[in-house]
């Protein structure tokens, strides 16, 4: 790999059972690489295996995977990162080639896209889940992710430092996604293997519970990111309200000439007033938007591409 300086990054939680063998398999893959695992309130002695494999052991008492990934992209410094589960369900064989190709091609982020033809590791609620969430990604902020929901990354130094790492929990997969798609960053693709848990170790993974909060999260990210179309949606459909609403008392009102519908006639016209307010919202943060944009932008280009010399 070089001179650059090369960080393996382990969220963990009761893994006490994977470890172990986790980080073995970085040590092998990457001989030179300084490997953390960043323990988050385990329960088990994931802390102790950790220490015995050689891992440098540090805590983030917050629970939630985003806490232990902003803390470890706060606390290391390397020229690349390699942010992977530790629950041995990921290819640590794959980290050398995805790391050369972050280096050669001046990548900013490479996804570990999961293959896999085991039913229990890769399980069709999280499968069929992981498709439409991505789906939803990619027809709004661009098409160009696979496998958003990954949980193995390899980034360079530039990207970390310029992640603002919002998330608490499992939606820090979608943070970090939308993030490159945002800033246009040189992203990539490399297909691994994926597998069952260890044996002992049991998924933190809820399809439903965290299925719902990775939605909210896209449509956060949508509002933050992409205010004006957001906003004009909420405003067009405060309208078509308002005439749904208002249509029928007009067309009797036209057949009538009576008219006591005051309530309905104030009714509608709030509504078409919050949606002109809802519009200008969204023209005044999509300048925001920009602002905020141009600032991560910056604090990306303060640091040098994976390939250039150190």
């Amino acid at each position: 790999m070089g001179r650059e300086r090369v960080a393996v990054l382990l969220p963990a939680y009761d893994e006490e059972g994977a470890i172990a063998k986790v980080v073995g398999d970085f040590r092998a893959a990457l001989p030179d690489a300084a490997i953390y695992v960043y323990d988050n309130n385990s329960r088990d002695g994931t802390i102790e295996a950790a220490r015995a494999a050689g891992a440098i052991v540090r805590t983030e008492p917050q629970q939630g995977k985003g806490h232990v990934v902003r803390r470890m992209f706060a606390d290391i410094d390397a020229d690349i990162f390699i942010l992977c589960d530790a629950d041995d369900t990921y290819e640590a064989a794959a980290a050398p080639a995805m790391a050369a190709r972050l280096r050669d091609e001046n990548l900013d982020l490479i996804t570990g896209v999961r293959i896999s033809d085991q039913k229990e590791a890769y399980r069709p609620g999280h499968r069929f889940g992981n498709r439409m969430l991505t789906g939803m990604v990619r027809m709004i902020f661009g098409d160009r992710a696979k496998d958003m929901l990954s949980g193995y990354r390899v980034m360079s130094r530039r990207f970390v430092k310029s992640f603002p790492a919002l998330s608490r929990g499992f939606e820090i997969e979608t943070e970090l996604t939308v993030h490159a798609l945002e800033l246009q960053l040189p992203m990539a693709d490399h297909d691994t293997a994926y597998s069952e848990r260890a044996e002992g170790t049991e998924s933190k993974l809820s399809t439903f519970r965290d299925g719902a909060r990775i939605g909210a999260k896209i449509l956060t990210l949508v509002k933050d990111e992409r205010p004006l179309p957001f906003f004009s949606l909420v405003a067009l459909g405060l309208v078509l309200l308002a005439l749904i609403i208002a249509t029928p008392r007009l067309i009797e009102f036209l057949n009538t000439g009576l008219f006591p519908f005051v309530g309905t006639a104030v009714l509608a016209t709030g509504l078409v007033m919050v949606g002109v307010i809802s519009l200008a919202t969204g023209l005044i943060l999509s300048t925001v938007t920009q602002g905020r944009r141009e600032m991560k932008r910056l604090a990306y280009l303060r640091h040098a591409a994976p390939g250039d010399d150190q």
